[in-house]
């Protein structure tokens, strides 16, 4: 246990991480080369600075009874640490749509739907391949658990928000290490990504792969923005007249938006889990039991804006600010995530390890060369570029792959990419289906979650190719 000192000690100690990898990263070269975001460098700072690196190396030196035989860190503070990230999972997810401006869906569809089946057959592949690599290889041969079948795509996919905030659920499915392979994985990928986008892009340029000169294209402002940047001066006004009765801060008022989001993903969780409980959860088929609350928070979000738009009152809600709050809750998981991973239950797994890592980060390269350039009618390079930073990394990092390959936005591709999020959000990348594979796996069983996959991409494909026809005729 643990008072609201220890904890504030513990946040003050994540910050200092934070800020330490802040340091590291602008004093170093090949980590301003890769990109490695603050937080991740932090954590890994954090993790050589508690038991398992430096409290190990001090114990092997002077002895277990040395001062700084633990690290750097309390017991208690790594306890914190490991209880948050599947906590503030919950506040980056609820924030993912609120505040936002989304068009028609028509709109949405039209701009979308090329990067919606090439991301959902991104993703459903690494299942399909984790899965059948599981089956064939490292469960048989390497005694693994069958979870492992689900880390590719909630690790490559999810990233380090994902894993982190999947540590309880793997606890109580009895496969603790798995939140430290997802946490690894994640930071492979995470580097993979970088690396092999900017040699993808290196590449494309070469082979006159990348529309730099780009005629005949709207501009970008034509296309309404999904994260507008600014305000019109009619929302400012709005906004003015709805707090000045207020005595309460913006910033306030936006995190109890967020307080409300997930509360309504508290209510819905809790009633799945009641609706389950006296159905088929009597003949031992739980599943919401395990589910984790974030890709609900993400429902009470998007329940949450709908509200608003149908009240007026989406003015309350300032996107800035939302995305302020998302990216601290994010910083802090991914810190006190990477910090507390287990290098242990990572060794111990070296092998299964290193097999979905290579499985994953291959499935990638292929895909992207591969089923890019059918899928899209125009700028396969710079739409797949932007979906191969997602899918091996993480939001952040398909726009920065993006930005190497159009950085005046000429294509349109970022706003395919943006509204492509709409649909895919809230079922991979974090979304209900990653949350809930490693449930569905240790329930059903891995040879039936391989088969209900695989049948989700072929039929993901079947529908790929029926849009291409479409799309093909159109232009006819």
């Amino acid at each position: 246990m643990f008072d609201l000192q220890t904890v504030m000690l513990a946040f003050i100690q994540l910050a200092i991480l934070l800020l330490l990898g802040r340091y590291l990263k602008r004093k170093t070269p090949v980590f301003q080369r890769l990109h490695l975001p603050e937080s991740v460098l932090g954590g890994l700072l954090g993790l050589a600075l508690g038991p398992q690196v430096l409290g190990a190396l001090i114990t092997a030196t002077a002895g277990p009874q040395s001062a700084l035989a633990e690290g750097l860190f309390s017991e208690a503070v790594l306890t914190v640490w490991s209880q948050a990230p599947g906590v503030f999972i919950n506040i980056v997810f609820a924030c993912l749509l609120l505040g936002e401006t989304i068009p028609a869906p028509k709109t949405i569809w039209r701009l979308a739907a090329p990067q919606v089946f090439f991301s959902f057959t991104f993703g459903l592949g690494q299942y399909v391949v984790g899965s059948l690599a599981t089956l064939l290889i490292l469960t048989p041969l390497l005694g693994a658990n069958p979870i492992v079948g689900s880390l590719i795509e909630l690790s490559f996919a999810g990233g380090h928000g994902t894993a982190g905030g999947m540590v309880e659920v793997f606890d109580q499915l009895g496969f603790p290490e798995g939140s430290d392979l997802a946490l690894a994985l994640a930071t492979v990928s995470l580097i993979s990504a970088i690396v092999l986008g900017t040699v993808l892009a290196d590449r494309g340029r070469r082979l006159g792969q990348v529309a730099t000169v780009v005629p005949n294209v709207s501009e970008p402002a034509a296309v309404p923005a999904l994260h507008p940047e600014a305000e019109t001066p009619a929302q400012q006004r709005r906004r003015q007249q709805l707090l000045a009765s207020m005595l309460m801060d913006p910033l306030s008022l936006n995190v109890s938006i967020v307080a409300i989001a997930i509360g309504i993903g508290w209510v819905l969780l809790q009633g799945l889990q009641s609706i389950e409980a006296l159905t088929w959860g009597q003949q031992g088929l739980t599943v919401f039991q395990f589910v984790p609350l974030f890709p609900l928070a993400l429902v009470g979000g998007i329940i949450t804006q709908v509200w608003l738009e149908r009240t007026h009152r989406t003015a309350l809600v300032v996107r800035s600010l939302m995305q302020n709050i998302a990216g601290v809750a994010l910083d802090v998981v991914v810190i006190a995530a990477v910090a507390t991973m287990s290098l242990a239950a990572v060794g111990d797994n070296l092998a299964v390890f290193l097999i979905l890592a290579g499985l994953g980060i291959a499935w990638g390269v292929f895909i992207f060369l591969w089923w890019a350039p059918k899928i899209f009618p125009d700028f396969w390079f710079e739409k797949g570029l932007a979906d191969f930073g997602q899918g091996m990394g993480v939001t952040s990092t398909g726009i920065l792959l993006l930005r190497m390959v159009d950085s005046q936005n000429r294509t349109g591709a970022f706003e395919s990419f943006a509204y492509k999020q709409i649909f895919f959000e809230p079922v991979l990348g974090g979304g209900l289906l990653t949350a809930t594979s490693p449930v569905l796996i240790a329930q059903w069983g891995l040879r039936p979650f391989a088969a209900i996959t695989t049948g989700l991409l072929l039929l993901c494909f079947g529908f790929s190719l029926a849009f291409m026809h479409r799309q093909a005729a159109s232009r006819r």
